[in-house]
């Protein structure tokens, strides 16, 4: 084996100790009593919305027996004087956005996002400025919203009882304008992604999409890039980011996760820690430019990871702003390490960093950030690879989503 192998290897088993670790603290917080930040106030749910018939989005690729899926939903909202649900189901060409949006127009009270992340940002998108709420039944890889609003990621009947019958709370969402978006092709041909990472910004950018039959089986469904958009944003609920982090979704591939779960993005992440930095400008709001050289810049509405790992501990769900970090690795191996063992440590609310230190975390808070990046870099949003932009403007739209949890 090659050196670099080794080294992938020992940083492998270190990820691994860190989210063990993570996960053992997280749940010694958990019986001390501690508690998921509030997502403030509930809202009041109107006569009108009560009237309207639950609507149930679902992908069929994410949901194990989508037929008994149907079933004990429907027996559900009959148990509860629902009547009949609305019944939509994610396609190839359109996960989630236009059924929504068809949910909407037919009255619904509720629409049920069941599916991972991808559905429920796309549900969200449709959902965002309505009022109308957006219930979480997670089916997918990270669930990422589901584990932000503590939600569990399993028990399909309490969480459908949930998404009919919870809290309403208003919620931020994130936008993304990417400017200077490339192809598949371009950004493979500056050498910035494999073949592999092509295909799904292929796939995720609407270049060439495949039909409903030549999707393979067991594989997650990408979008066309208009089917995700609102006046060219995408939306993200929990984080969006740019460098490492993109990267590391754009190596997750479908079978990779459906294999290993969230786990994937790890494996992933490994093949690309000799990755070079990316050199990126900064404005937040009117502020001065920052000029910075680093593994990955993120933008987070919220701040938890699959694992238990925390890693914007100051991020709140409706607070008006967006959390920026901007995170640099060096001296190799141990750089990661420390990485690793900073976001650990911050989880259980340790937060400084020791001189020297071959890692950093650099935070920031605002409301609108310009960025500029000097070559093309791959950008994800909520785990979707959207493709490879030169430049993006990223903002924050308050308490603009419903979501419905658990009391």
């Amino acid at each position: 084996m090659t050196w670099e192998q080794w080294v992938s290897i020992i940083a492998l088993v270190l990820a691994l100790g860190a989210v063990v670790v993570g996960v053992i603290v997280l749940r010694h917080i958990r019986a001390r009593g501690a508690k998921v930040p509030s997502l403030g106030e509930s809202t009041e749910r109107s006569d009108d919305a009560q009237d309207g018939p639950p609507a149930f989005v679902v992908n069929p690729i994410k949901t194990p027996n989508p037929e008994r899926f149907r079933t004990t939903a429907t027996q559900i909202c009959r148990e509860l004087g629902l009547g009949e649900p609305l019944w939509f189901t994610t396609t190839v060409t359109d996960p989630g956005l236009g059924q929504a949006e068809q949910a909407l127009e037919q009255g619904a009270c509720v629409v049920v996002a069941a599916g991972g992340d991808g559905t429920v940002r796309a549900v969200a998108t449709a959902l965002a400025g309505s009022g109308v709420p957006m219930g979480l039944v997670p089916m997918g890889t990270g669930n990422l919203l589901a584990r932000n609003v503590d939600l569990p990621v399993e028990g399909t009947q309490a969480l459908i009882h949930t998404a009919l019958t919870g809290v309403d709370h208003p919620m931020d969402v994130g936008w993304i304008r990417p400017r200077e978006l490339l192809s598949a092709e371009e950004a493979r041909a500056r050498g910035a992604i494999g073949d592999t990472e092509a295909a799904q910004v292929r796939a995720a950018s609407g270049q060439e999409p495949k039909a409903a039959d030549d999707e393979p089986a067991g594989s997650a469904q990408k979008q066309p890039p208009d089917a995700l958009t609102r006046r060219g944003e995408h939306l993200f609920l929990v984080m969006g980011g740019i460098g490492f982090d993109a990267a590391m979704v754009a190596g997750a591939d479908d079978n990779l996760k459906a294999r290993m779960g969230w786990f994937a993005y790890f494996v992933a992440g490994v093949r690309h820690l000799h990755g070079r930095k990316i050199r990126v400008q900064m404005q937040i709001g009117d502020a001065p430019w920052h000029q910075l050289r680093l593994r990955t810049l993120l933008f987070a509405n919220c701040g938890r990871l699959p694992g238990g790992m925390v890693l914007f501990p100051d991020a709140e769900i409706n607070d008006g702003w967006l959390d920026v970090a901007a995170i640099d690795t060096r001296q190799g191996i141990l750089g990661w390490a420390s990485l690793f063992g900073k976001v650990v440590l911050q989880g259980i609310g340790f937060r400084r960093d020791l001189p020297g230190s071959p890692s950093s975390i650099t935070f920031w808070r605002g409301r609108d950030i310009h960025v500029r990046l000097q070559r093309p870099g791959p950008l994800q949003v909520d785990g979707d690879l959207i493709g490879e932009a030169q430049a993006l403007s990223v903002r924050v739209d308050h308490k603009a989503l419903v979501v419905r949890i658990r009391s």
